[in-house]
């Protein structure tokens, strides 16, 4: 999460592995689906590899579980990518720019766009 606007997608790109605060969204996200529902079981931090190594790859495998994932972000990523539209905002889009992207989802299709609780 940002306070204020996110970086640019250049400062972005230059950032390597490090620990970050997750946002609130993040949190409940995580608690749905590895906290029992419980966002105080959730760790606030984690560990991102960050873009410059990622950049360093020469395939970029996406995997989508398909399961307790968020299928708007699972759609709105996908398309993002597959149109080139990079976007700070949403650090995923910046794989854009990567020359070889693979999409991989574990189910038929991408569901509803339910908001659900499990």
């Amino acid at each position: 999460a940002y306070a204020d606007a996110p970086p640019t997608p250049d400062e972005y790109r230059k950032l390597g592995t490090r620990i970050v605060e997750l946002h609130p969204i993040t949190l409940a996200q995580n608690a749905r689906t590895s906290g029992g529902g419980n966002v105080t079981l959730v760790p606030a931090q984690a560990i991102t590899v960050g873009p410059v190594e990622t950049w360093k790859a020469e395939k970029v495998s996406i995997w989508h579980a398909g399961t307790h994932d968020n299928p708007l972000g699972q759609r709105l990523t996908a398309l993002m990518i597959s149109k080139g539209i990079a976007d700070s905002a949403v650090p995923m889009s910046l794989l854009a720019d990567h020359p070889n992207v693979q999409f991989n989802y574990f189910r038929g299709g991408l569901g509803s766009c339910e908001v659900e609780m499990h």
